[in-house]
């Protein structure tokens, strides 16, 4: 059970980091962060044929897997607790 925690809280961790960045790249109204990494560029290297950016994707992605990650972490700690 202790494994199981373990390899949750590293993949939560990762989660997090790549989910801030993510979120700092993408250009807003504004263009945000974004225009720091060559302006208006990073939406036409990102661009996904259907029509929905590959970032934003990647996005809901990471997001989906943060919040599995936090339920599970949250499941999972009291367990560990009444074990030890």
């Amino acid at each position: 059970m202790e494994i199981l925690f373990f390899i949750f809280k590293i993949t939560h961790y990762v989660t997090c980091g790549g989910l801030i960045l993510v979120v700092l790249v993408q250009g807003g109204k504004s263009g945000g962060m974004a225009n720091i990494f060559g302006g208006g560029g990073a939406d036409q290297v990102f661009n996904a044929p259907s029509g929905m950016a590959f970032i934003k994707k990647l996005t809901i992605f990471m997001a989906c897997v943060f919040l599995f990650t936090s339920l599970m972490l949250t499941k999972l700690s009291p367990a560990l607790s009444v074990a030890n």
